[in-house]
């Protein structure tokens, strides 16, 4: 019987093969024993035919690389997320829009809150030169943005957006270790609501973890992962403000 089209598995060499690249550390000294835990390990995971690729000693710990064939497969048609909206529009359209629709400049912060020093993602949506051939917001003529860097409190993200009259709210986590995003997130939104600034501003937060669905649950308006560009983000604020008006 011929297998469904939507039901699909990691891609290597073939189609339907399975093949998958994992690395992960166990917290015993590199050597047999370990090499031995790794693979049965990766086998309880799913994957067959394992083979080690890479052991290395990290001081008392062992960090593998190792290949391997999953046998899981996954039904696309079993598969419901939320939608991620419109398709974004280019620099020049969502200037247009903003121009034509809002009839003023958007105003926009954006800071990478709590302990996240990490202002990659944060940089590739709001300076000037922005990312992988889209320009940051810094560069939008309709739209005044604000960076704030990293390791901004709540408290001044939210002192900042009013004291500039910001429309939008742009925060993001990269650190996420013992899920300290969530409760630096929901720290943002209960500030937020208790100083009645919730309902006023546009909030979006983005990160390698963060999807819309995570950003719904947490109380935000908008939530961008992994290949997000500044225009991604620039026609979510447009259009959402343009709806709120």
């Amino acid at each position: 019987m011929k297998p469904k089209d939507n039901v699909i598995k990691p891609y290597g060499d073939a189609w339907g093969d399975g093949q998958v690249q994992m690395s992960f550390t166990l917290p015993v000294p590199a050597g047999p024993t370990a090499m031995e835990a790794a693979k049965r390990l990766a086998a309880q995971m799913g994957l067959e035919a394992v083979q080690v690729v890479s052991m290395k000693d990290l001081h008392g710990f062992s960090h593998f690389i190792l290949y391997g064939s999953c046998r899981h497969s996954v039904d696309l048609d079993q598969i419901s997320v939320a939608d991620a909206g419109e398709e974004a529009m280019t620099f020049e359209e969502v200037n247009s829009f903003i121009a034509e629709e809002i009839g003023r400049k958007i105003v926009a912060v954006g800071a990478c809150t709590g302990t996240d020093a990490h202002t990659v993602g944060l940089d590739a949506i709001m300076n000037m030169k922005g990312y992988d051939g889209d320009y940051g917001l810094e560069r939008y003529p309709m739209i005044e943005a604000y960076n704030l860097g990293s390791q901004v409190p709540n408290e001044v993200l939210l002192q900042k957006a009013v004291e500039v009259k910001a429309d939008a709210i742009l925060v993001s986590q990269v650190v996420t270790q013992k899920n300290v995003h969530i409760q630096n997130l929901t720290e943002l939104i209960e500030m937020a609501e208790a100083e009645n600034l919730r309902e006023k501003l546009i909030m979006v937060v983005g990160g390698p973890r963060i999807d819309r669905a995570l950003a719904a649950e947490l109380g935000f308006d908008a939530g961008f992962g992994p290949g997000t560009t500044a225009r991604h983000v620039s026609t979510f604020i447009a259009r959402e403000l343009a709806r709120r008006l």
